[in-house]
């Protein structure tokens, strides 16, 4: 009996010396999303539509490629928002800021294959 009553002492202190994980004040938070890596994104999305739309005025092949494109900054507009929204629950803004570089590697990736389609 004697031992279980110290056992629940030693794991009583324990508890007590665990701290609390620090609070973080609102204005010392790092946004997810920098605001030059939201400018890049939003020039390489932007740069892809342009070329896109431009090689779809003489490749028909490219004309639904370019529909789709037009459609990429404005999901980064909306992710952009969400990820830097204080209402934003944390994991959704974590997901929002991971789904702007998501759309972003689309871009640059769909920009360099360009060249093998025929686009300047």
């Amino acid at each position: 009996m004697r031992a279980l009553q110290i056992a629940l002492v030693v794991v009583g202190l324990a508890a007590c010396k665990s701290e609390p994980p620090p609070i973080v004040k609102e204005e010392d938070k790092k946004p997810l999303l920098p605001p030059a890596e939201l400018q890049r994104a939003s020039e390489a999305c932007a740069g892809y539509v342009a070329k896109v739309c431009a090689c779809a005025e003489t490749a028909l092949d490219l004309k639904e490629e370019c529909a789709l494109a037009k459609l990429l900054p404005e999901a980064i507009d909306l992710a952009k928002r969400l990820a830097s929204s204080p209402k934003a629950d944390g994991e959704d803004a974590v997901q929002a800021a991971a789904n702007v570089r998501k759309t972003v590697r689309q871009c640059i990736e769909k920009t360099a294959k360009l060249p093998e389609r025929g686009c300047p």
